[in-house]
């Protein structure tokens, strides 16, 4: 059916007025956006376990939508998709192409790239000069082969072939390194700048392309006068950026520095709309518009509020909705039916065969002559083989400009498909980097404390989220600070999420060595405002050293980063900030501070930590006291109870309590729980179960521990504790019926501040009591649990300590049983079938 598209109407007048909306032009655009965000998203979330970047979704998700696949059906296609719809629906997508394109000249530092040296430019070279000259050999070939591809310029067509064959995908490739944590290790570096030098080397092939391109197959050809008129007027437009326009936004970006308070919202527009303006006019000299997008998106400094601020109104936008239509919209446009044959699919393995040699070859031959170790070359060669999203971009165009035709763009497409693909997995496989030998260190307070050199530094890993936890933080560092001579280096990480967004591609440049976080001291732009200048205030306070750093990874992988710094700095306490924030101290209200997502994190931390770690619960812990605690300070602004059942990690607790017990401003309390006197044993045993679930049940150690070993320790802790803080701490024992109570009314007292308690991985007596227990927050066992959990009126904050010891690290959700029962259980089992957890929890 011939439709006149100057016929189709905008929006309908519903279907109670008998028009159908999908014959108009707006809700058949909604129908098909939503289709399309559906579809490669679900794709997404299927691939996220191959670690596959966004854009092989998206492409996959319209190859699908399109003719290959559901396109089959042809009344399907009339009505979703039909021909009239196409200008509309790539209009939208090409304006989200527009503003990423500006977002990747955000990203090109192009003095990084200056900076980056001859290897860099070598590698880039060779990975673009040889995959050039091979598409040259493939397009003759595909020319003599295709049906109707020598009906295109002999010149235009090879020009497109050789750019679609030796570009590397900028934005793409930054993805992948940093899932893989490559990103700045010397072959991630490496990679990123010759992939700039590939990058901008791309966009100039492109534009040259272009001005060749002529109206393609069966339209009137170029002169090559107007090609050479449009390439001078392009180097024109380029030197104009850079020598008026970048001085202007430079300008533009100074007036919206933090010094001038805000972000003027009329240079924000101003911005928008140069983006739109550049685009046009590269569009009107005879470049595609994109061009002048990029270029424009170069002109913009890279530091500062300003490029912040103009990231963050347009990239979720435009990468969440805009883009994914455009790549849709290749995979729309590319019908696998096409490539039919043994001869079509033997071009297409010549094609894919010849990207990857071409490409992998020549960066692989280049790197080994500077020196380049050869599997780090064969890396660097894989790397640079990433296509994806300029690649889609350059053969878009060409179908645009009719130099593609359809088998020939199928061909390609699958090509790019291919390449990226092939690029995460084969990386793994070949290449991990080194990582530092591990160096001996105090892996808990204990070990500090028995050392021979009471000099010897504490050495505390922070984390936070944000600067909301900074007070809380500041304060609790602050407590373990004695006045002895030992330092306290203090080493804090901003843990910020790895997602889709370019700008974390910025950030991890900014802040990653080795594949893992770097320290350095503090420098504009690298913190947050109001973290760098709370945690450079209290540094002056003397003998505590601060240095921060930022981990930006995806959660599943967060843990890594803490674990490593954590063994690399040598530290003895992780000190993470728990995944709910309560607002005011009654402990009724609740606020989500960074969503559950970082309560695995925690978890995971707890678990593979390589020494002891703090979760901090915090309940306006920076609010209390009159004033900020000082070494000098004379009166006591701070009250700490120690809650202490038994067993290593109390006993962490309790070797934490003697350090604050030391401040001048602090007043230590410690509540021994102790059973009633003439109380019987209730004579119970813990055993793994299989059929608890680990989220909403406590996990217990499964190592059996000589009980009486740790009564004798547990009671040689109290002691050496009372010696060394007499008068200067308190010690009580309370003995408590019921244990939930006990503790909650220390909570709910409001005598103090912080409380601090025992993770009980080897629980105590009365801790075993209460493992079948309905956990809320399982990771911080049965007493932290009980005083985080919302509901229960506790006001002060909690500080939950695991000791680390490799002998408690495997733990396993348990049944509790009486010793009766027990009993008739061992007496009808074998030996085999039962690991104890605890022999005998009396």
């Amino acid at each position: 059916m011939v439709v006149n598209i100057t016929s189709i109407k905008t929006s309908s007048n519903g279907a109670w007025q008998g028009d159908n909306p999908l014959d108009f032009a707006f809700p058949l655009l909604i129908v098909q956006t939503t289709l399309i965000l559906v579809v490669s998203r679900f794709l997404a979330f299927l691939l996220k376990p191959l670690r596959q970047p966004k854009v092989i979704a998206e492409i996959v998700g319209g190859i699908v939508l399109g003719p290959s696949a559901f396109g089959r059906n042809k009344y399907y296609l009339h009505r979703i998709f039909p021909k009239w719809s196409t200008p509309i629906l790539e209009s939208v997508a090409s304006v989200g192409l527009l503003f990423f394109l500006f977002l990747v000249g955000l990203e090109l530092d192009l003095n990084s790239i200056r900076r980056s040296g001859r290897r860099s430019f070598g590698i880039a070279l060779a990975g673009i000069s040889l995959p050039f000259i091979s598409g040259i050999g493939v397009a003759i070939v595909l020319r003599a082969t295709v049906d109707g591809a020598d009906k295109v310029g002999f010149g235009q067509f090879l020009v497109f072939m050789g750019v679609a064959l030796s570009i590397t995908a900028f934005p793409v490739l930054a993805r992948i390194l940093a899932e893989l944590r490559l990103l700045t290790t010397r072959v991630g570096e490496t990679a990123m700048a010759a992939a700039a030098f590939n990058d901008v080397a791309a966009w100039i092939l492109l534009a040259l392309a272009v001005a060749l391109a002529g109206n393609g197959e069966g339209g009137e050809q170029k002169s090559p006068v107007v090609s050479i008129w449009v390439l001078l007027s392009g180097v024109g437009f380029v030197a104009f950026m850079m020598i008026v326009i970048r001085p202007a936004m430079k300008w533009v970006a100074g007036r919206c520095s933090p010094e001038n308070d805000t972000v003027d919202e009329a240079y924000i527009c101003l911005t928008l709309a140069g983006v739109m303006v550049s685009g046009f006019m590269t569009d009107l000299i005879g470049i595609h518009s994109i061009f002048g997008a990029f270029v424009f998106g170069l002109t913009i400094p890279k530091d500062g509020e300003f490029t912040d601020r103009l990231i963050e109104r347009i990239e979720d936008f435009v990468s969440g909705l805009l883009l994914p239509l455009y790549f849709a919209s290749s995979g729309l446009k590319t019908d696998v039916a096409k490539i039919s044959g043994a001869k079509a699919w033997g071009l297409l393995g010549l094609v894919i065969s010849t990207a990857c040699a071409g490409k992998i070859l020549g960066t692989f031959v280049v790197a080994m002559m500077f020196m380049i170790p050869a599997r780090e070359s064969l890396t660097l060669g894989l790397l640079m083989n990433t296509k994806g999203l300029v690649e889609l971009i350059v053969l878009n165009i060409g179908k645009e400009k009719k130099v593609l035709n359809d088998e020939t763009f199928a061909i390609l497409v699958l090509m790019a498909l291919f390449t990226t693909f092939i690029t995460t997995p084969t990386v793994m496989a070949i290449y991990k980097p080194a990582r530092r030998i591990s160096i001996p260190t105090h892996r808990k307070l204990r070990d500090l404390s028995n050392t021979e050199d009471s000099k010897d530094d504490l050495r505390i890993l922070a984390c936070v989220h944000g600067p909301g936890n900074v007070p809380s933080l500041i304060t609790l560092i602050e407590l373990t600070r004695t006045t002895k001579k030992s330092l306290l280096k203090l080493f804090i990480m901003h843990l910020v999420e790895l997602t889709e967004r370019s700008s974390s591609i910025i950030m991890v440049q900014r802040v990653r060595k080795n594949g893992f976080p770097f320290f350095n001291r503090f420098r504009r732009g690298e913190w947050h405002d109001r973290l760098a200048g709370a945690f450079q205030a209290y540094s002056q306070l003397g003998r505590v050293s601060v240095r921060p750093t930022t981990a930006i990874s995806s959660l599943s992988t967060m843990h890594e980063d803490i674990c490593h710094v954590a063994e690399d700095k040598r530290v003895t306490m992780i000190i993470l900030p728990f995944h709910k924030q309560w607002i005011g101290r009654n402990g009724d209200e609740i606020v989500e501070n960074v969503g559950h997502g970082w309560r695995g994190v925690n978890q995971r931390v707890l678990k593979c930590a390589p020494c002891s770690v703090a979760v901090l619960v915090d309940r306006g812990f920076d609010n209390v006291g009159s004033q900020t605690p000082g070494p000098t300070t004379s009166t006591v602004s701070q009250h700490v109870c120690i809650v202490f059942f038994g067993g290593p990690d109390d006993r962490e607790a309790l070797e934490l309590g003697g350090r604050m017990a030391d401040h001048p401003a602090v007043k230590v309390t410690v509540v021994k729980f102790i059973k009633k006197e003439g109380m019987a044993s209730n004579g119970i045993t813990l055993r793994p179960s299989q059929t608890k679930c680990t989220e909403d049940s406590y996990s217990f150690s499964t190592a059996i521990m000589n009980r009486e070993k740790e009564k004798e320790l547990d009671e040689t802790a109290v002691a050496d504790f009372r010696i060394k803080c007499d008068g200067t701490a308190e010690y009580t024992e309370k003995v408590a019926s019921n244990i939930v109570e006990g503790v909650l009314a220390i909570g709910r007292s409001g005598d103090y501040d912080l409380i601090v308690v025992g993770k009980g991985r080897f629980p105590s007596s009365m801790v075993a009591e209460l493992a079948d227990r309905q956990a809320e927050h399982a990771e911080l066992g049965p007493i932290g649990d009980i005083l985080s959990s919302a509901g229960h009126g506790v006001v002060s904050s909690v500080l939950v300590i695991q000791q680390h010891d490799v002998t408690l690290a495997e733990e396993a959700p348990v049944s509790k049983i009486l010793q009766t029962e027990y009993d008739k259980f061992k007496g009808d089992e074998s030996s085999s079938t039962v690991k104890e957890i605890s022999k005998d929890v009396v």
